[in-house]
């Protein structure tokens, strides 16, 4: 029996995440490269007859997604505004003590390496309440992350304000941020606004495609960010390794956040899914299809992988899995991806060039 594999290619648009340099050093980004996101997704059917027409495709699209137990609600915490500071996620605060975060959450569930040099911790309940927490070497706070219902301001700020809501209570976000020993303009094409605050630099995340609303937030301490001599980390095993973690986290926080289930990490996925970040990285083309002409679920079926259902998310350039993660679902195809309830399995591979961008592959499938 043969298979007859039909691709549907979503076309994403491409934004403008990619820093504007006002004293460039080099080219950053491949000539070869023209778009930041890519998504594709797979449905794999029986052969039937010589045409498959637009109805028995229809028909393959609507048979019953797997089901999931209800996830059971966890209660949030009662969120505290701050006196001292203009933000707070789940009652932490920056300059906070690893104990402080200790007596509130106990151990995290996860940790890995981010772009600062630093770990992200991980808290939550099955991705509910979910936050992440960066300690420098001292135990305090330094960085702060949700893209939940989990922080509170003294501006009266909440996650689904909207941005001109958010810019009426912070005023004009920053055009530019200054380093150093270098300096970018900011050139978001509507996805965050950065404002440089209360010792801290903040970025608010928007949702395009939920009437621009409010839909994550980063707090880093202003002293460590400005720390940084380029806008991109130096690639090495960890970052590499973290990056992937902290994309599965977020897809996940994502998930719940919508009312689907969790995806399953799995690791025979995730060599694909690097080796084909690696092999953008290193021959400078951005694309589904590789330059030996196999297409994501040839390397799928490589990697031994059998699946009913698979697709394909691809971005690059991004400072980080947060700000990949955020661009991605403020494209459709990747945001169609990310929430298809359909998807049970996620492998993802990160890797980066010699410039040290970082390219992302996620890789879903249902087996």
């Amino acid at each position: 029996m043969k298979r007859f594999f039909y691709f549907m290619l979503i076309i994403a648009l491409a934004f403008l995440t990619k820093p504007l340099w006002i004293d460039p050093v080099r080219e950053l980004i491949p000539v070869s490269v023209t778009e930041q996101y890519h998504s594709m997704r797979e449905f794999t059917i029986e052969w039937i007859d010589e045409h498959i027409d637009l109805k028995e495709i229809d028909d393959y699209l609507s048979l019953p997604h797997p089901t999931y137990p209800e996830q059971e609600q966890v209660e949030k915490p009662n969120l505290e505004i701050p006196e001292n500071e203009v933000f707070s996620i789940g009652n932490i605060k920056l300059g906070d003590s690893k104990s402080d975060v200790y007596e509130l959450y106990g151990e995290p569930v996860s940790v890995s390496e981010n772009e600062y040099g630093l770990k992200w911790s991980t808290y939550h309940e099955n991705y509910q309440n979910f936050i992440m927490v960066m300690y420098d070497e001292d135990e305090t706070v330094q960085g702060l992350f949700t893209n939940q219902d989990m922080f509170v301001s003294q501006v009266d700020l909440v996650m689904g304000d909207t941005k001109e809501i958010v810019r009426d209570a912070l005023g004009d976000p920053k055009d530019v941020l200054y380093y150093d020993e270098f300096g970018y303009q900011i050139d978001s094409g509507g996805e965050y606004d950065i404002y440089q605050m209360d010792n801290s630099i903040v970025t608010i995340f928007y949702d395009l495609h939920a009437g621009g609303e409010m839909t994550a937030i980063q707090l880093i301490a202003e002293e460590l960010e400005m720390t940084k001599s380029n806008l991109y980390a130096s690639g090495n095993e960890a970052l590499r390794d973290g990056f992937e973690y902290q994309l599965f986290d977020l897809t996940n926080a994502t998930r719940v956040n919508h009312g689907l289930n969790a995806l399953v990490w799995d690791e025979v996925a995730r060599e694909p899914a690097r080796a084909h970040s690696t092999d953008m990285a290193e021959n400078q083309f951005f694309s589904h299809t590789n330059l030996a002409d196999q297409t994501f679920s040839d390397r799928l079926i490589e990697a031994g992988i059998t699946f009913r259902l698979a697709g394909e998310n691809l971005a690059y350039g991004q400072f980080s899995s947060i700000f990949a993660h955020q661009g991605l679902m403020n494209s459709i195809g990747h945001r169609e991806n990310i929430l298809h309830s359909g998807f049970m399995k996620i492998g993802i591979g990160v890797d980066f060039n010699e410039q040290n961008l970082p390219f992302y592959t996620e890789k879903f499938f249902t087996d």
